[in-house]
């Protein structure tokens, strides 16, 4: 069966980006000589499931960043080519998360990242999500794309663990119960 997991970061005030999609406050913060755990993370996932924001947003950052095989969830792209610098490596899909789980569950894949605002609010809302590690910026930018939106019900969780960093970064885990 697969199960889907959440590594992001957000500003103390929710945002993942600012309106625009922008992520400098993010990137300025970012520590080489801090280990936030991502090689950790990353190292037991299959595959990574994201949003064609952060898709895009990804390749405007250079050469692309990502070993393992990257689904990208988005009506908008499905039906197009994905550019040839990155066949083999990326896939389009239209499909819902809970479609996309059936499938990938068919193909034998165990964990996959789910990266991305809307990806990851649409993974909770169909109870997709088994844990969650969300790193707090100590920055408010005001306004941006919230890294959580409206849900059908509550989503009860259990915090299993919790450390901050000398740059000031706080991450938080947690286990989605409900």
């Amino acid at each position: 069966m697969t199960t889907a997991h959440v590594f992001i970061a957000a500003s103390l005030d929710g945002f993942i980006a600012r309106p625009d999609g922008d992520i400098d406050w993010l990137l300025q913060r970012d520590d080489p000589d801090e280990d936030h755990g991502y090689p950790a993370f990353i190292a037991d996932k299959d595959m990574i499931v994201m949003g064609r924001g952060t898709f895009e947003k990804m390749l405007s950052l250079g050469p692309w960043a990502y070993e393992l095989p990257v689904i990208v969830l988005s009506r908008q792209l499905a039906d197009t080519p994905v550019p040839d610098a990155l066949e083999g490596k990326v896939r389009f899909s239209g499909d819902t998360p809970r479609g996309l789980i059936e499938q990938l569950s068919r193909e034998n894949v165990g964990k996959i990242y789910v990266d991305g605002g809307k990806v990851v609010q649409s993974f909770l809302r169909d109870g997709l999500i088994a844990d969650m590690i969300v790193t707090t910026m100590p920055v408010l930018i005001g306004s941006g794309r919230p890294l959580f939106g409206a849900l059908a019900k509550d989503v009860e969780l259990r915090l299993t663990g919790s450390r901050s960093f000398p740059s000031g970064l706080v991450q938080t885990t947690y286990e989605v119960v409900s």
